[in-house]
């Protein structure tokens, strides 16, 4: 099933008071499709949005994506009201910053919940509906760190790599039913990701890091001047789902594609350089 031409579309978005989030329900609403948008603060997404929103295409859900039970209810509510889903858009997340002997076990816990559990619990309650109409499509919004890894953002790219590996294998699962899926993989976009108010530090740190304790000012201090525009982000999104195909990866900015174009290249010469002694390990031919 390709996107819906003859009726407005219904997406399932998350994560949404703040960055892409509110910039894909702007656009989504002056679409004229139906959006269902968690976040943890509706009120904090209705005066971001401002006046003059049509309530009536908008459902503001204040869910705990950790929450099984409260998902699938938050996926009901959704079709109950618009009376189906088209798309689902696993956007919500957050940024750490520490060095992995800096991070305790809670702060893992935590991310890893809202990264990949809380994605899981979306599919469990999106895909029974999706596979039952044979068609749909499910955008996991990763990031650049989720192809590649800089040191001080280990959490943050242990739940991105994770979520890329469960999308790979999840768009091979679901393609005979017609649904497709993207991995967005941005860069640096101009929102308050690395404000102070979105990102997370550790509770404690040690003097041992002085290098991850500079990049951390470095980060605060980029905020404003990031290259990525949030607009055209959200609107390479929508477009890619409008177009109903394309590569499973979507790279957003410019510093994204260095980054994968970087990583390509060190993995081919790792792979090359282990060319000869990888085989070392199989059993003797018959």
């Amino acid at each position: 099933m390709s996107f819906p031409a003859d009726r407005p579309a219904t997406w399932f978005v998350t994560g949404t008071s703040r960055g892409l989030g509110l910039e894909l329900v702007r656009q989504i609403l002056e679409r004229g499709d139906q959006v269902a948008a968690t976040t943890r603060s509706p009120e904090r997404l209705l005066a971001a949005l401002g006046g003059g929103i049509e309530m009536s295409r908008l459902l503001p859900l204040t869910v705990d994506l950790r929450d099984e039970e409260a998902v699938s209810r938050a996926v009901r509510e959704t079709t109950g009201r618009f009376g189906g889903l088209d798309v689902v858009v696993n956007n919500a997340g957050y940024g750490f910053l520490a060095a992995v002997e800096e991070t305790g076990d809670r702060e893992v816990r935590d991310m890893l919940d809202v990264q990949v559990v809380g994605v899981w619990n979306v599919l469990r309650a999106a895909l029974p509906i999706l596979r039952g109409q044979r068609g749909g499509h499910i955008v996991n919004v990763s990031s650049i760190l989720g192809l590649t890894a800089v040191p001080g953002w280990a959490l943050y790219c242990a739940g991105k790599f994770a979520l890329e590996g469960l999308s790979e294998a999840l768009a091979a699962e679901v393609a005979e039913f017609g649904v497709e899926v993207t991995i967005v993989e941005p860069g640096y976009f101009r929102t308050d990701f690395l404000t102070t108010d979105s990102l997370v530090l550790p509770a404690e740190t040690t003097a041992h890091y002085p290098a991850i304790r500079e990049m951390i000012l470095d980060h605060l201090k980029l905020q404003g001047s990031q290259l990525g525009d949030p607009v055209m982000g959200a609107r390479a999104i929508i477009g890619r789902v409008l177009a109903g195909e394309g590569p499973l990866r979507q790279l957003l900015g410019s510093d994204a594609h260095s980054y994968a174009v970087a990583k390509v290249e060190a993995l081919r010469a790792n792979v090359e350089a282990t060319a000869l002694s990888a085989p070392a390990t199989d059993f003797p031919a018959a």
